[in-house]
């Protein structure tokens, strides 16, 4: 209920947020303003037919329509392609080569007749012609995601209907544009994916603007005309706040004799500055004159910051060192592929702020621009690519390209660098190429090399990202933890954020990826394709559902930073904090306090009581310091069984929920005063016990529970408790770990061996004590004791012990129950996401309940997953087809293990033994795509164990 609250909340405050800007923007608009007819929808939600020929595979050979903009795979045209089968490949048979021909006829008002009209395409797939009435509108266009126009003045019947005809074809006839854009780890696409309208302006108009607007009140304008204007025309530019007030003097300039360019300067006083977490925005308002009159008039909308790089020092905006913790994100919408709308774009920027991120990069091409519309908006630092993906453009093309980014995106505030491709990707002879056309002259960085001060190599282990952060530049990896299905992202993430954020030469880093790449597959039903593991690498799922690396990310990267698992002995309500804002004060967060008690176990209905809560004023604490958090509790505190603190930034949002068990440790649990007689009955090969309804059967040879039974009815639970053990495949006894397998072994450091450790019985007997029945068995081997009381009113008591000495990555005990018969579990710990033992943050004290689930990583995308590891749980309730099941701790410090986590179908994680229902000492680490356990910081490795391990659960049964 929460989470359907919160959406409501989200959606109705985006609404809010788009009217207030549509309001704004109307209050800008004058009979000056360049005019926009969309010959298009925005968006695919509002997208407009028009006529269609596909010229090879689905629905190809005749006319019919087609939605624009669409991706035409996705509107059941042409054959789907995932890139990276073809990688480097200049041609290849398999590869399709259709092209769309597009027809759409548009009406253009008389009164027009003395305007210059150019028609925008803000992206097509890939080489694209336009002609309008039958007239080619300029040079075909070459690359797939970038804006483009033609000034189509010369070409219009004005006052009558006019033909626009574009031919889209989707592989390039440059072999560069193909190699950079589409044999690529990505889907590619076909078609006019984004909008098309028509751009309206006086016949003497400004195209574009370029603006610097520094953290110290400079302001900088280039502003190009569309063409050289005498000097009876002048330039003014006004700077406006978000309530349409001018601040300061206009700015006014002619152009000089022959130029297209004027240069407005001024200097501004005690402006706003822009930064991710105070995201300030002005507009600027410029206007052509012509002898004082208003001929056109340009919006655009700023922010006053200022970027640097200062080698061997860190990233500095607005004269603040800032630490950059972020995601890369593709453009993709399952149902409608590259395809979006501005809900979207806005929906995404929120996510990934949500995670508690503040920077986003565009991989591996420019976003739509309401993308970064929504980044300056909401706080985002972004680095914008230019396009390539091992491969890259020629010069030629590439300069075109580099021109259509930087002119369309250079005043977005929220850019901070220029990237020039991925993973050499990139054409050296196009980074002096962004500079001509950004006056803020922003830094350009090779994704995966080091340049400009810059190193930013993807993928390293834990182990060799502290040689990089001992490197000659700044180390900031543009791609780390690369995810797949539930390992990376927040697997590993705390060792390695604790290295590189106190590290003087780190400056950040970003996750590989935001969200899985699965395609709804038209040709095959609707179903979800990530092309097996390809695209199955997001931290959220096609629809953006959140998998449990989501909220490990929202606390190892909130900007108020607690970083223990339990209160200290003295704890009097000061909790230790570090303020890892980089501009906000503490003392502009909120916070909640709250106790409560929780349902004891066994008891039916189980709730969560809130018994006492209250708010507080965050410290005055700036950023970057450390200090105290003082929670004004009340004096009988201590009979809570949790506390919960929750943090709230300057806007209200949530930042994170803390929360902690003040108990411990659960008391004895005692059973029901009842006066039932004990009944024994014995075979040569069990025995079994009965009181009152409930009868339990133990094997005389193994010492195990085999079954309980209740009025007659089985409840399938037993075979236990045996001791359970493994160990990845590639390691020894002691940990030694084989290198250079030979190819038949490849593959088994993803295999978890469950390792003999037969225990034999060596005593065993059964008698009845005070009050209960004992069943005791001892055993050499590994397990060593374990001692069963039956209670009078069916309460099953069971202390064990057991000693293994070596490594291990799984370890504890479990019990048989049938997967089939499972329905459903409710429980109270930290949930309700599974723990592995690299990813135990991210989850809260609570009662939980979940409905089995059984999904298929990458394939099908349910969460919280049913099956996993549960850490520090007191009490689960398993709903079955034979009844209830329920067990309960006595220590909180453990994990309770439900059934066995599965991986992809392609097994490229983890193969982990059936551990049934287990209480486990040791959980495995998960790997990611790139590195396994042992290099992903010291929370993965392999645990040395020795000693004895003791425990103590209860179960009661109830039978349907």
């Amino acid at each position: 209920m929460k989470t359907i609250i919160k959406n409501r909340f989200l959606l109705l405050s985006m609404i809010i947020s788009f009217s207030s800007v549509n309001i704004f923007s109307q209050s800008l608009k004058s009979n000056t303003d360049t005019e926009i007819k969309y010959l298009s929808g925005k968006g695919y939600d509002d997208a407009v037919e028009w006529d269609f020929f596909c010229t090879e595979g689905r629905n190809s050979g005749e006319w019919t329509k087609i939605q624009v903009p669409s991706c035409w795979e996705q509107q059941g045209f042409g054959e789907y392609n995932y890139g990276i089968y073809f990688y480097a490949m200049k041609s290849h048979p398999a590869i399709p080569t259709e092209q769309g021909k597009y027809k759409h006829t548009f009406m253009v008002p008389k009164e027009w007749e003395d305007k210059n009209v150019q028609i925008v395409f803000e992206a097509s797939m890939t080489d694209t012609e336009v002609r309008i009435n039958g007239k080619k509108a300029g040079e075909t266009h070459q690359g797939a995601f970038y804006r483009f126009k033609y000034d189509i003045t010369p070409w219009l019947k004005f006052g009558k209907e006019n033909l626009l005809e574009v031919t889209v074809s989707e592989e390039s006839k440059d072999i560069s544009v193909n190699l950079a854009e589409r044999r690529a780890d990505y889907w590619n696409f076909g078609g006019i994916f984004r909008p098309v309208f028509l751009e309206v302006r006086p016949a003497h108009n400004i195209d574009r603007t370029a603006v610097a607007a520094e953290a110290n009140g400079d302001f900088l304008a280039e502003v190009f005309l569309g063409h050289p204007l005498s000097n009876e025309y002048s330039v003014k530019a006004e700077v406006l706040d978000l309530n349409g007030k001018v601040i300061g003097k206009p700015v006014l300039e002619k152009p000089q004799p022959g130029s297209e360019k004027v240069v407005l300067k001024s200097h501004f006083d005690n402006m706003k500055l822009w930064t991710a977490e105070t995201p300030n925005l002005y507009n600027v308002r410029f206007t052509l004159m012509k002898d004082g009159k208003a001929i056109h008039t340009v919006n655009d909308r700023i922010g006053f910051r200022t970027f640097e790089i200062r080698k061997k020092d860190g990233l500095y905006l607005n004269g603040q060192r800032i630490m950059m913790r972020g995601v890369n994100r593709h453009s993709f919408w399952p149902e409608t592929g590259r395809t979006l709308n501005k809900e979207l774009n806005y929906n995404d920027v929120r996510l990934i702020k949500e995670m508690n991120m503040n920077t986003v990069r565009m991989s591996h091409y420019p976003p739509d621009p309401e993308f970064l519309d929504a980044c300056d908006e909401l706080g985002l630092y972004v680095l914008n690519e230019l396009g390539g993906w091992h491969g890259h453009y020629d010069t030629g093309v590439g300069r075109k390209l580099v021109k259509e980014m930087v002119t369309r995106d250079v005043n977005h505030p929220s850019i901070l660098f220029w990237d020039n491709g991925n993973e050499k990707g990139w054409n050296t002879e196009l980074d002096a190429e962004f500079a001509p056309y950004d006056p803020q002259k922003r830094p350009v960085i090779h994704p995966q090399q080091d340049l400009n001060g810059m190193e930013t190599m993807h993928y390293r282990s834990y182990g060799e990202t502290q040689n990089y952060l001992r490197g000659k530049d700044l180390f900031m990896p543009t791609e780390f933890l690369h995810g797949l299905y539930d390992g990376g992202h927040g697997a590993g993430l705390y060792d390695y954020w604790k290295m590189m954020y106190n590290h003087p030469n780190c400056t950040g880093g970003l996750l590989w990826v935001y969200a899985d790449e699965g395609v709804v597959r038209t040709d095959q039903d609707g179903k979800i394709d990530n092309d097996g593991n390809h695209g199955a690498d997001g931290i959220v799922g096609p629809h953006h559902e959140k998998e449990g690396s989501f909220f490990t990310i929202k606390e190892v990267w909130s900007p108020v930073y607690i970083d223990f698992d339990e209160l200290p002995a003295d704890f009097s309500g000061a909790i230790p904090v570090q303020n890892r804002y980089d501009f906000i004060n503490l003392n502009q967060c909120k916070f909640t306090w709250k106790l409560s008690q929780f349902s004891d176990a066994f008891e039916k209905n189980a709730t969560e009581i809130t018994i006492k809560e209250g708010k507080f004023n965050g410290p005055d604490l700036e950023a970057h310091a450390k200090g105290e958090l003082n929670i004004p509790l009340p004096k009988d505190w201590k009979n809570a069984d949790a506390l919960f603190v929750t943090a709230y930034d300057p806007e209200g949002e949530e930042i994170y929920t803390w929360s902690w068990d003040l108990a411990k440790e659960a008391d004895s649990i005692e059973p029901n005063k009842v006066n039932n007689e004990f009944k024994t009955q014995e075979t040569d090969e069990q025995v079994t016990i009965s009181v009152g309804e409930n009868a339990f059967t133990f094997c005389k040879e193994k010492g195990e529970l085999l079954n309980v039974k209740q009025n007659g009815k089985t409840i399938s639970f037993g075979n236990g408790p045996k001791f359970t053990a493994a160990r990845r495949g590639d390691r020894s006894l002691d940990g030694w770990v084989a290198e250079n397998l030979p190819k038949p072994l490849n593959g088994i450091d993803r295999v978890y061996n469950e390792f003999s450790t037969d225990s034999t019985l060596t005593y065993f007997d059964y008698h009845k004590e005070d009050g209960y029945y004992a069943v005791n068995a001892k055993y050499a081997g590994a397990l060593k004791n374990v001692l069963w009381k039956i209670y009078p009113d069916g309460l099953l008591e069971l202390d064990y012990t057991y000693q293994y000495d070596g490594v291990v990555e799984l370890m504890g005990i479990k019990f048989d129950y049938p997967e089939d018969n499972m329905k459903s579990i409710k429980w109270l710990g930290m949930g309700p996401y599974r723990s592995w033992q690299n990813r135990t943050h991210g989850t809260e004290l609570g009662i939980w309940g979940n409905d089995y689930n059984d999904p298929i990583p990458g394939e099908s995308f349910v969460y919280p997953e049913f099956k996993g590891y549960f850490r520090d749980w007191q009490w689960a309730n398993f709903s079955t087809t034979e009844g209830t099941i329920s067990i309960a701790n006595k220590s909180f410090d453990n994990y309770l293990g439900v059934y066995t986590p599965r991986d992809g179908r392609d097994a490229l994680l983890y193969t982990l033994p059936q551990t049934g229902i287990s209480v486990l000492d040791v959980i495995p680490a998960v790997r990611n795509k790139v590195n396994a356990t042992d290099l992903c910081g010291p929370s993965s490795q392999a645990q040395r164990v020795s000693g004895e391990k003791s425990g103590t659960v209860y179960f009661r049964f109830q039978a349907k």
